[in-house]
């Protein structure tokens, strides 16, 4: 008789070993879940576990274990726990517990804080540095650049306008989606749109996007994963978190666009002529004693 072994499911090759266990949660069998949610738990004490004391403490069989090991990609209980102490080791579990009605204030801190640090190491590993250099490329080249996004998206937009300076061209974010749209007509074939949707699927952002593609300029998006939205763009920049937006605001993404937007500024601005760095540089001090009155900028001036 034939005994056919499990295989190992296809995963990212980006995803640490607990973000596949997430993931295949849902389709394991119910001995194996029962693994899954021990190392899940706590997964500090399971790389102290040998198979045999992994098997205990779920209640389950040691072959159990093995086949545990082989849905999650692993090739074995000592590949498993190889890749545990990688995923450990950079020092950012995923909090795989949701948050609950009963937790502490302190709880909830924790887990939020360690939701979004493992969320923007994740986009972090995942993002495509070539599409990076390629979409620096073309907003160095560009003649003016039009963000556009709506709700936690649109925050992005207005963020990145307010850092015109070091992009060096026209910025602009219209809040209107008619404004938005006007403006994608208008494009020139160094106009540069950044289209930003962590879905993807946002009927207007789709729309101003095709606009600005058809009056001849350059699309780049900023979403959350492959989309209609990236496979429309030039430049397609995908920023993978962990995102839940069935309760909460989708704050992970939200904040991972702000730093890839900080990517896009400084790697143009870094790109720019000498000259322009200095303005910047004087802007910034002119600003800073402007705010803080003559006082402060006579006591700097001696």
């Amino acid at each position: 008789m034939t005994v056919t072994q499990p295989t190992a499911a296809t995963h990212d090759a980006s995803d640490t070993l607990l973000e596949r266990i997430t993931q295949e949660l849902p389709s394991l069998r119910r001995s194996e879940k029962k693994v899954a949610e021990i190392v899940l738990a706590d997964p500090v004490a399971a790389m102290n576990y040998t198979m045999a004391g992994l098997a205990e403490a779920a209640d389950v069989s040691e072959p159990t274990v093995m086949r545990f090991c082989a849905s999650i990609g692993c090739e074995g209980f000592q590949d498993f726990k190889i890749q545990l102490a990688q995923t450990l080791a950079l020092g950012l579990p995923v909090t795989h517990s949701a948050i609950n009605p009963t937790d502490s204030s302190a709880n909830l801190a924790e887990k939020i804080f360690d939701h979004t640090i493992s969320s923007l190491d994740r986009a972090r590993r995942t993002l495509d540095g070539e599409e990076v250099e390629r979409a620096v490329a073309v907003l160095l080249d560009s003649s003016d650049i039009l963000f556009v996004g709506f709700g936690a998206s649109g925050i992005i937009a207005q963020d990145a306008q307010q850092k015109f300076p070091l992009f060096g061209v026209p910025c602009q974010a219209p809040a209107d989606f008619h404004q938005q749209f006007i403006a994608a007509t208008m494009s020139g074939p160094k106009s540069v749109t950044v289209a930003i949707s962590n879905t993807g699927h946002t009927e207007q952002t789709l729309t101003v996007a095709r606009a600005a593609k058809r009056a001849g300029g350059t699309v780049v998006s900023i979403t959350g994963q492959t989309s209609p939205l990236s496979e429309l763009a030039d430049v397609p920049l995908v920023v993978r978190t962990f995102e839940d937006t069935d309760v909460y605001t989708p704050a992970t993404s939200r904040l991972a666009g702000l730093v890839l937007v900080d990517v896009l500024a400084t790697g143009v601005a870094l790109r720019r002529p000498q000259e322009h760095n200095e303005a910047v540089r004087r802007m910034k001090s002119e600003l800073a004693a402007m705010r803080h009155g003559p006082d402060a900028e006579e006591s700097a001036e001696s």
